[in-house]
């Protein structure tokens, strides 16, 4: 009979792992559970001296925070950096755009989806809503300047409300009358 040579059961194109490779891999996993048995005996340590972590000479995650800090580090871990932005835009409406513009234009609502991105204004009167929307384009670079680019994209200004639209004694059904000036 003949003999073949019998054939490894390792996939082909697999190197066969050396001794230097094997003791390596040993070194890693005895490191591993040390680390691990170390870390186990640390937390026991610490739990008979009656407490956890406990904050050290230098400055850390624990320590306490100015009020402002705190409130800038939640804004930032929230995510909420351009709603607040904008809400303090709203608070400063009057050093934006002026005491002339800020009496007779209220900065109403901001839709922040990504693909608007619009500030939507009321003025009390056609003639400023008129006068805003000419000022629109500057107003836009104003507010990005301050905001960061892209933040606002579209000044949408409304004009003043109209009277109630109720059908009277008068008015012919599906006539505007008196509203089709305002706005």
């Amino acid at each position: 009979m003949s003999e073949e040579p019998k054939q490894a059961a390792e996939p082909p194109g697999v190197p066969e792992s050396s001794g230097v490779d094997l003791a390596r891999v040993a070194l890693r996993a005895a490191k591993e559970q040390a680390k691990a048995r170390g870390a186990a005996a640390q937390q026991k340590k610490q739990a008979r001296r009656g407490g956890g972590l406990r904050s050290g000479a230098r400055a850390d995650g624990r320590d306490p925070l100015p009020l402002g800090a705190a409130i800038n580090r939640l804004i930032t871990e929230r995510g909420w950096e351009t709603p607040a932005a904008v809400g303090g835009v709203m608070g400063r409406w009057p050093q934006i755009v002026g005491a002339d513009l800020a009496n007779h234009c209220v900065p109403l609502r901001y839709e922040e989806d990504p693909d608007q991105r619009v500030l939507t204004v009321q003025c009390d009167s056609t003639a400023w809503a008129t006068q805003l929307r000419l000022l629109a384009p500057r107003l836009v670079a104003r507010l990005n300047e301050d905001l960061g680019h892209g933040t606002v994209r579209l000044i949408k200004v409304l004009g003043p409300g109209g009277p109630p639209r109720t059908y009277g004694a008068l008015r012919a059904p599906g006539s505007v009358g008196p509203g089709d000036t305002y706005g």
